[in-house]
């Protein structure tokens, strides 16, 4: 078969073996380039969807397949290269790595940034610097906080704060959950590091020149640096940070969280111009049209 008729012939396995497992009348109700998550797959259906493809293919596939692989297309281009023995076929337009070069290949080309004082861009922090803008505020109303309750100028009440200023982010909360696939009541439950991250990962491609969706199935990284936080359960143990970008993005790169207190950012940045220059992730020029 021609390339592009193996993969439909591929897909079209996994989308009747998708809907045999979560009880749909036919391939038809599973859409291509939806999540698994989106689609109902626990981590039951999961194993049996990863079981009923190896007997279909032949192959060895992970019970980690639908993770690896978040939608059926993505799992059609896995198989697709594991038959033909060329690896995965990755979806994203990325070249060869850029180890050998003469000069050094790591630039920045795109930022996006949260601060308090309402920034929400690179040259809305410049402003700040500049300018001299007092970033300071009282408390957010958006919080939920009894702040009549909580300010106690003269500290004479536990669990009270004898200030009511300081650098907040007053529009964390205005967060777009469907935009990432994400449900409205996981989103109420995230830690706002990974709202924020999510926001500004997308607008950080964009800033470069990329169309985010393009680096789909590409072996593009994710370095982030956290600190400690609020949100201590099991779904925002912060280490879940970058590999939530990757997943959203579709990235197959390394996904780190990186730890280091007040030097986490610093950090992660050295691993990423690392990664880059080790070749394992992979990079390449934006074309931009203006």
């Amino acid at each position: 078969m021609p390339a592009e008729a193996q993969e439909a012939e591929i897909l079209g396995i996994i989308r009747a073996t998708a809907a045999a497992i979560l009880g749909h009348a036919g391939p038809e109700a599973i859409d291509p380039e939806q999540a698994f998550s989106e689609l109902g797959f626990d981590s039951l259906s999961a194993v049996e969807f990863r079981n009923g493809l190896n007997e279909d293919t032949g192959l060895r596939l992970p019970a980690s397949l639908v993770f690896d692989y978040p939608s059926p297309v993505d799992v059609a281009r896995h198989i697709l290269g594991e038959l033909s023995g060329q690896g995965a076929v990755a979806s994203g337009a990325v070249v060869a790595t850029a180890v050998g070069l003469d000069v050094d290949p790591v630039v920045i080309v795109g930022m996006s940034c949260r601060y308090p004082g309402g920034v929400e861009t690179p040259e809305g922090l410049w402003r700040l610097v500049s300018e001299g803008v007092d970033a300071v505020s009282e408390f957010p109303t958006n919080r939920g906080w009894n702040i009549e309750e909580l300010y106690d100028p003269y500290s004479e009440r536990p669990n009270t704060s004898y200030v009511k200023h300081g650098g907040f982010l007053h529009d964390a909360a205005d967060f777009d959950p469907a935009f990432f696939g994400i449900s409205p009541n996981e989103a109420l439950g995230m830690d706002p590091q990974q709202r924020l991250l999510l926001e500004t990962s997308w607008e950080v491609i964009e800033r470069a020149g990329i169309d985010p969706t393009t680096l789909k199935g590409s072996a593009t990284g994710v370095f982030a640096g956290m600190m400690y936080h609020d949100y201590q359960d099991n779904a925002n143990t912060g280490s879940v940070a970058s590999g939530r970008v990757s997943y959203t993005f579709g990235l197959h790169g390394p996904s780190v969280t990186v730890d280091t207190a007040c030097s986490s950012s610093l950090v992660a940045l050295h691993l990423a111009a690392q990664a880059l220059r080790s070749g394992s992730v992979r990079w390449r020029w934006p074309v931009v049209s203006r």
